[in-house]
């Protein structure tokens, strides 16, 4: 932490942005730029080359009460305004994100590290869910029950929380804080978001642009700093009547028991530890297409990846040898330079995981076809597109989320066998099946114990579809109606007519 805000870093790269206002390092509080009140800030920089792109404000518990003060007296007005007005502001949110694309994937790419291809398609991915709960705004109706009791009418209606705190991921720094913020805003309900501090920039940006959509002040705030002081008041704050997080299982346990003493609303997307099972009938170069696509995208550090690779015994050489080329060919470098399929992971501590889980598994049997060993020195944090076979189920990668450009490829027999694997872990967010049959694809799809199943593709999400997983990867859904529905409280009103 630093005590000079206003020191300034000029990364040559941010000399491309059109809108130079888009790169913001204040908090964004109450309609309000702001440093906080001690003025601390914290350097933001870029994964792959370690050089600075920011003094961002670094808030704490104080500024967090301010913010929520802020949402509290602005939900009044913004939950009563007709929903025909809350979806205009929203499609001109949307509406400025879209022609701000370039730039938003440029900071993006800084930040995070991910190629600028994966960036832009980002934008894409976080603009449409403003289009569509900008849509959806409108079709928060009541309903009319048909009355039991005589002389009497019955109305249903969804009405809004209130306050609603959001806390999103490094890994995808503006599709997980629009999913979020723009579910709710439709619903009624104002925002205080805190974006992780690795990737605070996009959520600022997209600030930004909210509030030149025309967000009233304090209906959308951003606060940035200590997670745990701000998560923290966040919790604790009666005010505050939902939670949504994104991030691993571990912080969501205690995030929910922080909000247990005020019954808050939770919606939690955590950890993935996903399963994807080729058969013998599979195309082999679809199969491999799917589990490059489903593995080494954001160079793996997303909760869909695809982390145990299951392929069927008369398929699995062949598969080994077609995967191994594939992976080999992968590009690694700067996100800014062109063809590049491989960025750097976001930190020391997910890169020496990933050395750990590689060493772990060879020690106890598996076979390195390609990779295997960090790239570009010992401070770099670029990790070589991996390839382990021959794992078997005790091996940490196995146990554990990857988050990083590793594939376990193991070997199975049979679909009874192979389902009772896939589902012996606590997640249960995604699952990827690979198979020309289509009585065994319907029978996957029931038996597998996951949220989501993809079958014969990788991408499946979307603004329509209701995201989530069962057991331990999550509580609610994001995305589609229901997405939205979480955000609001069923009230029941019986009208004597008599």
């Amino acid at each position: 932490m630093s005590a000079q805000l206003a020191r300034t870093i000029r990364h040559e790269a941010l000399d491309g942005l059109a809108d130079r206002r888009l790169h913001r390092e204040l908090a964004y509080v109450g309609g309000s730029w702001t440093a906080g009140s001690a003025g601390e800030s914290f350097e933001v920089t870029d994964p792959a080359t370690g050089a600075g792109l920011a003094w961002v404000a670094s808030l704490g518990a104080a500024e967090t009460a301010s913010a929520i003060d802020a949402a509290q007296a602005a939900f009044a007005a913004w939950r009563t305004l007709l929903p025909q007005a809350r979806s205009a502001i929203l499609r001109r949110w949307f509406d400025l994100i879209v022609a701000a694309k370039d730039d938003l994937a440029l900071i993006m790419t800084l930040e995070q590290g991910k190629p600028l291809a994966e960036s832009r398609g980002e934008i894409d991915y976080a603009a449409s869910f403003v289009e569509w709960y900008a849509e959806e705004a409108k079709r928060v109706n009541a309903e009319t029950v048909t009355s039991h009791l005589p002389g009497t009418e019955m109305i249903v209606r969804r009405e809004a929380l209130g306050v609603v705190g959001l806390v999103t991921p490094w890994n995808f720094p503006c599709a997980m804080l629009t999913r979020k913020a723009a579910a709710a805003l439709a619903a009624g309900c104002t925002v205080v978001a805190h974006p992780s501090s690795e990737t605070p920039l996009s959520a600022l940006a997209l600030a930004e642009l909210g509030e030149r959509a025309g967000f009233p002040a304090g209906v959308f705030n951003v606060v940035t700093g200590d997670a745990a002081s701000i998560v923290g008041a966040l919790c604790l704050d009666p005010r505050v009547r939902a939670m949504s997080f994104t991030g691993s299982t571990e912080i969501g346990r205690l995030i929910a028991g922080q909000c247990a003493p005020t019954m808050k609303r939770l919606v939690t997307e955590l950890g993935g530890h996903a399963p994807l099972i080729v058969f013998e009938d599979a195309d082999i170069d679809k199969a491999v297409k799917i589990a490059i696509d489903a593995k080494f995208a954001t160079s793996g550090q997303d909760c869909l990846a695809a982390n145990r690779i299951f392929v069927q015994r008369p398929l699995y050489d062949r598969f080994c040898d077609a995967f191994a080329k594939r992976v080999s060919g992968l590009k690694v470098g700067h996100g800014l330079e062109e063809g590049v399929e491989i960025g750097p992971l976001m930190h020391e501590r997910a890169l020496v995981k990933v050395e750990e889980q590689v060493a772990d598994a060879i020690a106890k049997g598996a076979r390195c076809l390609a990779g295997g060993a960090r790239q570009g020195g010992r401070d770099s944090l670029f990790y070589q597109p991996t390839l382990l076979v021959d794992i078997g189920d005790e091996a940490r990668i196995m146990q554990e989320e990857t988050f990083g450009p590793v594939a376990a490829v193991t070997v199975f027999d049979t679909e009874n066998e192979v389902v009772a694997r896939a589902n012996d872990t606590e997640y249960g967010l995604v699952a990827y099946v690979v198979t020309e049959n289509g009585a065994r694809q319907l029978r996957l799809g029931r038996a597998l114990e996951y949220g989501m199943v993809a079958v014969n593709r990788v991408k499946i999400t979307g603004a329509p579809v209701p995201f989530g997983g069962l057991k331990q990867s999550g509580l609610g859904r994001e995305g589609s109606r229901h997405g939205l529905e979480a955000f609001t409280d069923l009230k029941y009103l019986c009208l004597d007519a008599a």
